[in-house]
């Protein structure tokens, strides 16, 4: 086992005992007029993209990837839900270019700086450019017990596929020394269109849990959040005990 891994499964799980307290002191918060709504969509979001990318593209990417997507989709969805005007082009394009860094060095141990940097701008216009024509997370937004994915979702989701997919091939036959860039490219859009795909799938089912929950729910949530994070901090002292090699 890398000692790499063993120390970011230990951050994850201080920072799940963190969410756990939170959950814990909902009223110290202000109740249901405090942050945990955002709160929650955060951490819902993050872990539903962190699945789906680490196991698409490894654990760093589902973390680094999983959280970036995570926060900056839930502060826009809810604004949304608010049934307030989306975010200015300047503030969506600071979330573009936090997810394009985000991809950026979650590949970089993989091919190298020049591929990273340059990936991680060409998507972030791309997302830039998509947000001018009227695609962002909030489109067609809705809270229903139902997964759903609209024309336009359908739409995004392909243009993504194919952006992703498209600039991780330029990056790799241009820039990157792989010895398959379109093996490589085809797996980076492919994943990506599946994991958008799945957050617009699930997304009414994440807002109706998250402006929904009663507070006994949030409690039992966060005690959940505080035993996986409890077992996660464990694992760098259960590989001591059972003589489990480090390297």
């Amino acid at each position: 086992m890398d000692h790499h891994t063993v120390a970011i499964v230990s951050v994850c799980g201080i920072g799940l005992d963190v969410l756990g307290g939170l959950y814990l002191a909902y009223d110290l918060l202000g109740g249901q007029h405090g942050p945990l709504r955002l709160l929650t969509r955060m951490v819902t979001y993050s872990i539903v993209f962190g699945i789906g990318y680490g196991l698409g593209l490894g654990l760093l990417f589902g973390i680094a990837c999983g959280i970036a997507s995570g926060v900056t989709t839930a502060i826009e969805l809810q604004r949304a839900s608010r049934e307030q005007e989306h975010y200015p082009l300047r503030w969506e394009s600071f979330f573009s270019a936090v997810r394009g860094a985000a991809f950026g060095l979650a590949l970089l141990p993989q091919v190298g700086w020049p591929f990273a940097v340059t990936f991680g701008v060409l998507i972030t216009l791309g997302q830039i450019v998509a947000y001018t024509q009227g695609m962002r997370p909030g489109m067609d937004y809705s809270i229903a017990r139902k997964g759903r994915i609209s024309r336009w979702q359908a739409i995004g989701i392909s243009s993504r596929t194919i952006g992703y997919l498209a600039s991780a091939f330029i990056c790799g036959t241009v820039l990157g020394h792989l010895d398959h860039p379109w093996l490589f490219a085809a797996r980076v859009g492919v994943v990506t269109g599946v994991v958008t795909g799945i957050g617009a799938l699930v997304n009414p089912f994440i807002e109706t849990f998250a402006d929904c929950l009663p507070e006994r729910t949030l409690g039992v949530f966060g005690i959940w959040l505080v035993l996986c994070g409890f077992v996660m901090q464990s694992l760098q002292y259960w590989v001591s005990i059972l003589d489990i090699k480090v390297t």
